[in-house]
């Protein structure tokens, strides 16, 4: 059976990395927190779950170094970044080399939506998108279009509904009553 035994450790590397900058951690606790959820959803193995879990508490770790270099966050340079720090951050720890290969690779190309290549890289694209949805205040037409061309699980599509969709349907339902 497959341990996931470094989450917690990751999740206080993250927390540590970021200092005092509780908005980005709690966005990364929200994202990891999806992820955990939807992994767990649509039956993931332990390993995918793993792998999962590693890479939605990293996804973010590139940004602080992008902005310090660049004085940006753009995608760019968060993506080019995020890599190189999560390998200082956990390079060390004896996660499996493969693991920590695609968790690299998942951080550093997670809003590159074209090279979705397995369920692990959808789910943390999903789990960030929700969350991206509320923090930066998506408009209905937006998750709509997100739900139709982005998302692929169940599960994430459930709690698009549920969460932003399904409230917006019963608003109009509600406004359009005598």
């Amino acid at each position: 059976m497959w341990e996931n035994n470094y989450t917690n450790t990751i999740l206080n590397v993250m927390i540590d990395y970021n200092g005092n900058d509780v908005k980005r951690i709690n966005h990364t606790l929200k994202v990891y927190a999806f992820a955990q959820n939807i992994g767990k959803e649509e039956n993931c193995d332990a390993r995918t779950q793993t792998i999962i879990e590693y890479a939605a508490i990293l996804h973010d770790i590139g940004l602080r170094k992008a902005e310090e270099i660049y004085s940006s966050g753009i995608l760019k340079y968060h993506e080019e970044i995020a890599p190189k720090v999560a390998k200082e951050l956990i390079g060390g720890m004896a996660i499996d080399s493969e693991i920590k290969e695609r968790v690299y690779f998942l951080i550093g190309n997670h809003h590159s939506y074209k090279k979705i290549d397995g369920l692990d890289f959808q789910i943390l694209v999903e789990s960030d998108l929700i969350v991206n949805m509320y923090e930066d205040d998506y408009s209905p037409e937006a998750i709509t279009a997100a739900k139709k061309q982005i998302f692929k699980t169940k599960t994430g599509k459930n709690l698009l509904d549920s969460m932003y969709l399904k409230k917006e349907n019963e608003q109009r339902i509600i406004s359009d009553l005598p």
